[in-house]
């Protein structure tokens, strides 16, 4: 069996190494071919998205993402390749478990699946300008929210989740989310979960005030990105918050930071979101009971006092990796 790993830019690179060490030493025997993507990879070859990489995705079921760096000043030509890479092998599902994974890091006792579409929404990126204004087009339609549905539907009965919870504006955006709220209870009726449904507002003010009635949210793009964030906040940062975006023959999986280019090459960064991108990876590839392992070691490795800057200690990413392997050879 194959994946790809793709380093990426800043500090992808070393948080990627970390993952790879992680999944060598569970031994799942995994062929792991690298490839490029990024801002690295248009210096080096022209493209942000090299079609070498694009053949390579074609022939494996997963691949493990780094961070990239985008463009930081506006560029008509360029097109994030993350996206291209979510259209062209439609990654439709965006998941996000996360979870405080010690008491003491974070602010809230949280453990939840936050389910998000990938494709459509406000994240078409067609845009026009009309007057002195500019008109952003937002899709909804009837196949994608069924599918996110039952992919949601799915990760409740695979990992025994009773609850799920449709986030909306439907008050506001009364056809496009109340299209989407409508689907949601076709779909979920008779299947057994408890389901209900919050508006986008409220659901942000539940993550902080009543995180013990979320499990399994499935929401529309925008909404799920900024509610994800706000979760991995709630729980110790974007440095412990893993995520797949998924499809029906790919699953790209990567940490939710971004490249952090201020602090690359500096042994800073926190690998522990790249790792559990990794177990992500392995039990998508029906390797749970690795995945499991890479996980009991990640909880292990912090109530050990063993930790980053980013979580109250004093370790860089290199020593961190070391203690952390060290921890995963006892699990």
């Amino acid at each position: 069996m194959k994946a790809v790993i793709i380093p990426g830019d800043g500090i992808g690179p070393g948080i990627v190494a970390s993952a790879v060490r992680a999944i060598e030493a569970v031994d799942a025997g995994i062929e792991l071919v690298e490839a490029e993507m990024g801002a690295g990879a248009f210096q080096r070859t022209g493209s942000y998205l090299p079609e070498k990489t694009i053949e390579l995705l074609k022939d494996v079921p997963a691949a493990l993402l780094g961070a990239i760096t985008s463009p930081i000043s506006y560029n008509p030509s360029y097109r994030s390749p993350l996206l291209h890479l979510r259209r062209t092998f439609d990654l439709y599902a965006n998941i996000r478990p996360i979870r405080r994974l010690h008491p003491s890091i974070g602010l809230v006792d949280l453990d939840v699946i936050i389910v998000r579409e990938n494709t459509e929404g406000m994240y078409t990126g067609v845009e026009r300008e009309e007057g002195e204004g500019v008109v952003t087009e937002r899709r909804v339609t009837r196949r994608a929210c069924e599918r996110l549905v039952d992919r949601a539907i799915d990760i409740c009965q695979e990992q025994g989740r009773r609850r799920i919870t449709c986030v909306h504006k439907s008050n506001v955006l009364r056809r496009s989310d109340g299209l989407f709220r409508e689907i949601f209870y076709e779909r979920t009726k008779g299947t057994g979960l408890e389901a209900d449904d919050l508006l986008v507002d409220a659901a942000a003010a539940a993550l902080v005030s009543q995180p013990e009635n979320l499990d399994v949210i499935v929401t529309l793009n925008l909404y799920g990105d900024i509610l994800s964030d706000e979760a991995a906040a709630l729980t110790g940062g974007l440095g412990f918050a893993p995520s797949a975006n998924l499809g029906d023959t790919l699953g790209l999986f990567e940490p939710t930071h971004g490249s952090a280019p201020d602090i690359a090459g500096m042994d800073l960064a926190n690998p522990t979101a790249a790792i559990l991108s990794a177990a992500m990876m392995l039990r998508h590839l029906n390797m749970s009971d690795k995945a499991k392992r890479l996980e009991r070691a990640v909880m292990e490795t912090i109530a050990q006092g063993f930790r980053t800057r980013d979580a109250g200690g004093k370790l860089g990413t290199m020593e961190f990796t070391e203690k952390y392997l060290e921890v995963l050879g006892t699990v």
